[in-house]
């Protein structure tokens, strides 16, 4: 049994990453840190939580390390840098911030408006795209989980790009994600009466955040720089993420493609040729759903991608990449089926 420690507790991933932990069978949660909250129980905190034996809430420095194997670190950026750089050198972490997942420090300064204080660390993390990087996270002591919506624009281009299937220079992912996405914090925007029966593009023309993570990936298999069109959108849902991504190229060939990829991966699923996915069909699972059509124009293709972005986006991830580092099946925890309605 591996004793877990989660930072952050109190916010969505935290919480989904105790809601996939409570039934892993390998691992036990032995501390529970969240500074604004500390001395409350997670029962006050998440009532849905409440059927559980779980630790206290605490901060962060009264967290006795001794006996933890790893930590999941589900902080804000900028903080969470600032916290895994003081914790013990032999503690395995999974990062879910956006502190650690870009290599180069000038490229963090550009996409989050402050220099990284843990420099030395960043060049040690692992980019946590388990299906793309499961060997270096075995044996990785930090691990960076991706952006939920880089995740989701990866899962449909990065064997694409790969196999040069596709022209570099006419992508355009138009993506749309919930509002759990946007994390905890009150923001006036996310207020039920701004948000419900409505839907809105945000960090248009190229500011979003996660287009960091896209131009370094996507550069790095392509040998080239390769810069995609990126409009996210806000959507009244709780949780989800459909990315509809606009290519040139064949598209039967381009569902080959993705079909070969992903035969032996469990958790990502390609559809028969001509079918989309739904978020419906992925919610609260760590499951992702991908379709590939051709467009009426013709050498022109549209792949679609669904996942949960708590879980599959972030906290599902996590865990897969913890199952990893601690050598557990890879899967353990992460089988539950979708819910549906």
């Amino acid at each position: 049994m591996k004793n877990i420690a989660i930072l952050g507790a109190s916010g969505y991933t935290g919480a989904e990453l105790i809601r996939l932990i409570s039934t892993h069978g390998g691992m036990r949660i032995a501390a529970l840190g969240a500074n604004s909250k500390a001395g409350m129980d997670m029962a006050d905190v998440f009532p849905f939580l409440r059927h559980l034996d779980l630790p206290s809430l605490v901060t962060i420095d009264q967290i006795d390390w001794t006996d933890i194997d790893l930590c999941f670190c589900a902080l804000p950026h900028k903080t969470s840098q600032e916290v895994i750089s003081q914790l013990p050198a032999t503690l395995k972490i999974v990062d879910l911030s956006a502190d650690f997942r870009l290599r180069d420090p000038k490229a963090y300064e550009q996409w989050y408006g402050n220099a990284h204080s843990a420099v030395q660390m960043q060049g040690e993390a692992v980019y946590g795209l388990t299906e793309f990087y499961r060997g270096q996270i075995k044996g990785a002591r930090l691990v960076a989980g991706t952006g939920c919506n880089a995740a989701t624009g990866q899962f449909a281009l990065r064997p694409l790009i790969e196999a040069k299937a596709i022209d570099l220079q006419d992508i355009i992912l138009d993506l749309k994600c919930a509002v759990s996405g946007a994390g905890r914090s009150l923001k006036e925007n996310l207020l039920h009466a701004e948000l419900s029966e409505g839907a809105n593009a945000y960090a248009v023309g190229g500011t979003h955040r996660h287009l960091g993570e896209f131009d370094q990936e996507f550069s790095a298999i392509a040998g080239e720089p390769v810069r995609v069109q990126f409009t996210p959108h806000l959507i009244p849902a709780n949780r989800g993420i459909l990315a509809t991504v606009y290519v040139k190229g064949d598209a039967e060939n381009i569902h080959a493609i993705l079909s070969a990829s992903y035969s032996e991966e469990t958790f990502i699923k390609v559809l028969p040729f001509g079918k989309t996915p739904s978020t419906h069909d992925t919610r609260g699972s760590n499951f992702c759903h991908i379709g590939v059509t051709g467009d009426r124009i013709e050498g022109r293709a549209i792949v679609v991608a669904a996942l949960d972005n708590l879980t599959k986006g972030s906290s599902g991830q996590a865990l897969q990449n913890a199952n990893l580092m601690l050598n557990l099946p890879e899967t353990q925890g992460l089988m539950m089926a979708p819910l549906f309605p």
